[in-house]
Protein backbone atom coordinates (compact mmCIF):
# COMPACT_ATOMS: atom_id res chain seq x y z
CA UNK A 1 0.00 0.00 0.00
CA UNK A 2 1.56 3.26 -1.15
CA UNK A 3 0.48 5.56 1.65
CA UNK A 4 0.15 9.26 0.74
CA UNK A 5 1.26 12.43 2.45
CA UNK A 6 -1.91 14.06 3.78
CA UNK A 7 -2.36 17.74 4.60
CA UNK A 8 -5.37 19.56 5.96
CA UNK A 9 -6.26 22.64 3.92
CA UNK A 10 -8.93 25.22 4.79
CA UNK A 11 -7.77 28.18 2.69
CA UNK A 12 -6.08 30.00 5.59
CA UNK A 13 -2.49 31.21 5.13
CA UNK A 14 -1.08 28.72 7.70
CA UNK A 15 -2.77 25.80 5.94
CA UNK A 16 -1.45 26.91 2.55
CA UNK A 17 2.09 27.07 3.95
CA UNK A 18 1.49 23.59 5.40
CA UNK A 19 0.46 22.41 1.93
CA UNK A 20 3.80 23.60 0.53
CA UNK A 21 5.69 21.65 3.20
CA UNK A 22 3.52 18.61 2.50
CA UNK A 23 4.23 18.83 -1.24
CA UNK A 24 7.99 18.92 -0.60
CA UNK A 25 7.72 15.94 1.75
CA UNK A 26 5.67 14.03 -0.85
CA UNK A 27 8.38 14.65 -3.46
CA UNK A 28 11.14 13.57 -1.05
CA UNK A 29 9.21 10.43 -0.12
CA UNK A 30 8.02 9.65 -3.70
CA UNK A 31 4.43 9.67 -2.47
CA UNK A 32 1.17 11.11 -3.69
CA UNK A 33 -0.16 14.22 -1.94
CA UNK A 34 -3.72 14.30 -0.64
CA UNK A 35 -5.27 17.69 0.13
CA UNK A 36 -8.13 17.16 2.57
CA UNK A 37 -10.73 19.67 3.72
CA UNK A 38 -12.88 18.65 6.69
CA UNK A 39 -15.82 20.94 6.17
CA UNK A 40 -17.79 20.62 9.40
CA UNK A 41 -17.00 22.70 12.45
CA UNK A 42 -15.22 20.64 15.17
CA UNK A 43 -18.29 21.08 17.42
CA UNK A 44 -20.68 19.95 14.72
CA UNK A 45 -21.79 23.29 13.31
CA UNK A 46 -23.13 22.75 9.84
CA UNK A 47 -25.06 19.60 10.72
CA UNK A 48 -28.79 19.94 10.10
CA UNK A 49 -30.67 21.04 13.25
CA UNK A 50 -33.89 19.33 12.20
CA UNK A 51 -33.75 15.83 13.79
CA UNK A 52 -35.63 14.39 10.79
CA UNK A 53 -32.88 15.54 8.45
CA UNK A 54 -30.29 12.84 9.00
CA UNK A 55 -28.14 13.64 5.98
CA UNK A 56 -24.90 15.61 6.16
CA UNK A 57 -24.36 18.86 4.28
CA UNK A 58 -22.94 18.51 0.81
CA UNK A 59 -19.39 19.64 0.03
CA UNK A 60 -19.26 23.34 -0.82
CA UNK A 61 -18.38 24.82 -4.18
CA UNK A 62 -16.03 27.29 -2.46
CA UNK A 63 -14.22 24.39 -0.81
CA UNK A 64 -13.85 22.59 -4.12
CA UNK A 65 -12.43 25.68 -5.83
CA UNK A 66 -10.02 26.33 -2.96
CA UNK A 67 -8.70 22.77 -3.07
CA UNK A 68 -8.35 22.70 -6.83
CA UNK A 69 -6.57 26.06 -6.93
CA UNK A 70 -4.16 24.93 -4.19
CA UNK A 71 -3.49 21.69 -6.07
CA UNK A 72 -2.82 23.53 -9.32
CA UNK A 73 -0.35 25.89 -7.65
CA UNK A 74 1.53 22.98 -6.04
CA UNK A 75 1.74 20.99 -9.27
CA UNK A 76 3.02 24.10 -11.03
CA UNK A 77 5.79 24.37 -8.44
CA UNK A 78 6.53 20.62 -8.27
CA UNK A 79 5.84 19.22 -11.77
CA UNK A 80 5.04 15.54 -11.72
CA UNK A 81 3.60 15.62 -8.20
CA UNK A 82 0.46 13.48 -7.98
CA UNK A 83 -2.22 15.40 -6.07
CA UNK A 84 -5.67 14.25 -4.99
CA UNK A 85 -8.23 16.58 -3.41
CA UNK A 86 -11.36 15.83 -1.47
CA UNK A 87 -13.77 17.26 1.04
CA UNK A 88 -14.77 15.13 4.02
CA UNK A 89 -17.91 15.65 6.10
CA UNK A 90 -16.27 15.89 9.50
CA UNK A 91 -14.47 18.20 11.86
CA UNK A 92 -10.96 18.92 10.56
CA UNK A 93 -9.14 17.47 13.57
CA UNK A 94 -11.08 14.21 13.66
CA UNK A 95 -10.86 13.96 9.87
CA UNK A 96 -7.06 14.20 9.84
CA UNK A 97 -6.66 11.79 12.76
CA UNK A 98 -8.71 9.25 10.80
CA UNK A 99 -6.74 9.97 7.60
CA UNK A 100 -3.52 9.31 9.55
CA UNK A 101 -4.43 5.62 9.80
CA UNK A 102 -3.72 5.29 6.07
CA UNK A 103 -1.06 7.98 5.60
CA UNK A 104 2.73 8.01 5.43
CA UNK A 105 2.75 11.49 6.96
CA UNK A 106 0.13 14.04 8.06
CA UNK A 107 0.97 17.74 7.87
CA UNK A 108 -0.85 20.44 9.83
CA UNK A 109 -0.40 24.19 10.02
CA UNK A 110 -0.06 26.16 13.22
CA UNK A 111 -1.07 29.55 14.50
CA UNK A 112 1.32 32.31 15.32
CA UNK A 113 2.48 33.47 18.71
CA UNK A 114 -0.17 34.29 21.25
CA UNK A 115 -0.56 35.08 24.91
CA UNK A 116 -1.45 31.65 26.30
CA UNK A 117 0.77 28.59 25.89
CA UNK A 118 -2.20 26.27 25.40
CA UNK A 119 -3.57 28.36 22.56
CA UNK A 120 -0.46 28.89 20.46
CA UNK A 121 -1.29 25.91 18.28
CA UNK A 122 -4.80 25.71 16.87
CA UNK A 123 -7.06 23.02 18.28
CA UNK A 124 -6.84 21.03 15.04
CA UNK A 125 -3.04 20.91 15.14
CA UNK A 126 -3.05 19.98 18.83
CA UNK A 127 -5.53 17.17 18.26
CA UNK A 128 -3.67 15.66 15.32
CA UNK A 129 -0.23 16.02 16.92
CA UNK A 130 -1.47 14.17 20.01
CA UNK A 131 -3.63 11.48 18.43
CA UNK A 132 -2.09 10.79 15.01
CA UNK A 133 -1.52 7.19 13.88
CA UNK A 134 1.56 8.08 11.81
CA UNK A 135 4.25 10.79 11.97
CA UNK A 136 2.74 14.29 12.16
CA UNK A 137 4.57 17.34 10.83
CA UNK A 138 3.54 20.57 12.54
CA UNK A 139 4.51 23.53 10.38
CA UNK A 140 5.63 26.35 12.60
CA UNK A 141 6.16 29.18 12.56
CA UNK A 142 3.22 29.45 10.15
CA UNK A 143 4.80 32.07 7.89
CA UNK A 144 8.27 30.58 7.55
CA UNK A 145 9.20 29.47 4.01
CA UNK A 146 10.40 25.95 3.34
CA UNK A 147 13.66 25.59 5.30
CA UNK A 148 16.65 24.85 3.10
CA UNK A 149 19.51 25.14 5.58
CA UNK A 150 20.13 23.76 9.01
CA UNK A 151 20.33 20.30 10.51
CA UNK A 152 17.63 17.90 11.68
CA UNK A 153 17.56 18.06 15.48
CA UNK A 154 16.44 15.22 17.77
CA UNK A 155 16.30 15.18 21.55
CA UNK A 156 17.61 11.97 23.15
CA UNK A 157 16.51 10.88 26.64
CA UNK A 158 16.78 7.09 26.54
CA UNK A 159 13.06 6.47 26.02
CA UNK A 160 11.59 4.20 23.35
CA UNK A 161 9.80 7.22 21.92
CA UNK A 162 13.11 9.07 21.52
CA UNK A 163 14.62 6.01 19.87
CA UNK A 164 11.84 6.12 17.27
CA UNK A 165 12.42 9.86 16.85
CA UNK A 166 16.12 9.26 16.13
CA UNK A 167 15.17 6.83 13.36
CA UNK A 168 12.73 9.26 11.80
CA UNK A 169 15.24 12.10 12.18
CA UNK A 170 17.91 10.12 10.37
CA UNK A 171 15.52 9.44 7.49
CA UNK A 172 14.62 13.13 7.24
CA UNK A 173 18.29 14.18 7.31
CA UNK A 174 19.04 11.77 4.44
CA UNK A 175 16.09 13.12 2.42
CA UNK A 176 17.29 16.68 2.93
CA UNK A 177 20.95 15.90 2.38
CA UNK A 178 21.71 17.42 5.76
CA UNK A 179 23.20 16.65 9.15
CA UNK A 180 21.52 14.86 12.04
CA UNK A 181 22.17 16.52 15.40
CA UNK A 182 21.38 14.47 18.50
CA UNK A 183 20.93 16.47 21.69
CA UNK A 184 20.73 15.37 25.30
CA UNK A 185 19.76 17.98 27.86
CA UNK A 186 21.54 17.20 31.13
CA UNK A 187 20.49 18.44 34.52
CA UNK A 188 22.41 18.27 37.78
CA UNK A 189 23.81 14.82 38.49
CA UNK A 190 23.07 13.55 34.98
CA UNK A 191 26.08 11.49 33.91
CA UNK A 192 24.34 9.31 31.32
CA UNK A 193 24.08 11.83 28.49
CA UNK A 194 27.26 10.91 26.67
CA UNK A 195 26.47 7.20 26.61
CA UNK A 196 22.85 7.78 25.54
CA UNK A 197 24.04 9.94 22.66
CA UNK A 198 26.77 7.49 21.62
CA UNK A 199 24.27 4.63 21.48
CA UNK A 200 21.74 6.66 19.49
CA UNK A 201 24.40 7.97 17.10
CA UNK A 202 25.74 4.47 16.46
CA UNK A 203 22.24 3.27 15.59
CA UNK A 204 21.67 6.18 13.20
CA UNK A 205 25.02 5.70 11.46
CA UNK A 206 24.49 1.95 11.24
CA UNK A 207 21.11 2.27 9.52
CA UNK A 208 22.17 5.19 7.31
CA UNK A 209 25.82 4.82 6.23
CA UNK A 210 27.35 8.10 5.17
CA UNK A 211 25.00 10.22 7.27
CA UNK A 212 26.78 12.94 9.25
CA UNK A 213 25.73 12.68 12.89
CA UNK A 214 26.70 15.17 15.59
CA UNK A 215 26.28 14.63 19.35
CA UNK A 216 25.69 17.48 21.76
CA UNK A 217 25.16 17.55 25.51
CA UNK A 218 23.41 20.72 26.68
CA UNK A 219 23.36 21.63 30.36
CA UNK A 220 20.10 23.31 31.31
CA UNK A 221 17.47 23.09 34.05
CA UNK A 222 14.62 22.50 31.60
CA UNK A 223 14.85 20.25 28.55
CA UNK A 224 12.01 21.95 26.71
CA UNK A 225 13.55 25.41 26.92
CA UNK A 226 16.95 24.12 25.80
CA UNK A 227 15.51 22.30 22.79
CA UNK A 228 13.36 25.28 21.80
CA UNK A 229 16.47 27.46 21.83
CA UNK A 230 18.44 24.85 19.85
CA UNK A 231 15.64 24.70 17.25
CA UNK A 232 16.49 28.26 16.21
CA UNK A 233 19.26 27.00 13.92
CA UNK A 234 17.50 23.81 12.78
CA UNK A 235 15.52 23.03 9.63
CA UNK A 236 13.43 20.46 11.52
CA UNK A 237 13.15 19.15 15.06
CA UNK A 238 11.87 15.62 15.65
CA UNK A 239 10.11 14.92 18.94
CA UNK A 240 9.03 11.65 20.49
CA UNK A 241 5.35 11.35 21.29
CA UNK A 242 6.17 10.43 24.91
CA UNK A 243 9.18 11.12 27.08
CA UNK A 244 10.89 9.05 29.74
CA UNK A 245 8.82 8.79 32.90
CA UNK A 246 5.68 10.17 31.25
CA UNK A 247 2.17 9.13 32.22
CA UNK A 248 0.59 6.50 29.99
CA UNK A 249 -2.57 8.60 29.62
CA UNK A 250 -0.70 11.57 28.21
CA UNK A 251 -0.50 11.08 24.45
CA UNK A 252 2.07 13.82 23.99
CA UNK A 253 4.86 14.36 26.50
CA UNK A 254 5.44 17.78 28.06
CA UNK A 255 8.65 18.45 26.11
CA UNK A 256 6.98 17.51 22.83
CA UNK A 257 4.01 19.71 23.67
CA UNK A 258 6.34 22.63 24.32
CA UNK A 259 8.10 22.06 20.98
CA UNK A 260 4.93 21.93 18.90
CA UNK A 261 3.81 25.18 20.52
CA UNK A 262 7.08 27.12 20.64
CA UNK A 263 9.78 25.64 18.35
CA UNK A 264 11.42 28.02 15.88
CA UNK A 265 11.17 25.48 13.05
CA UNK A 266 8.79 22.74 11.88
CA UNK A 267 8.29 19.85 14.33
CA UNK A 268 7.88 16.20 13.39
CA UNK A 269 6.05 14.25 16.10
CA UNK A 270 7.30 10.68 15.87
CA UNK A 271 4.20 8.55 16.19
CA UNK A 272 4.71 4.90 15.22
CA UNK A 273 2.90 3.54 12.20
CA UNK A 274 0.05 1.05 12.71
CA UNK A 275 1.23 -2.59 12.91
CA UNK A 276 0.13 -3.37 9.35
CA UNK A 277 1.88 -0.33 7.84
CA UNK A 278 3.47 -1.17 4.50
CA UNK A 279 5.74 0.88 2.29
Amino acid sequence: MNRPVVVGVDGSPPSLVAAEHAAQEAVWRSRALHLVHGYLHPLGYGVAINPYEVGLPAPSEDGRKMLEQTAAELVDRWPGLAVEVRQVAGGPGATLVEESRRADLVVVGSRGLGGFAGLLLGSVGTQVAAHGHCPVLVVRPPDRPLPTDGPVLVGVDGSESAELAVGYGAEEAVRRGGTLVLVHVAGEGDADGGQLLATAAAAARGSHPGLTVEERVLTAPKADEALIEASTEAALVVAGSRGRGGFAGLLLGSVSQALVHHARCPVLVAHPYPPKHAA
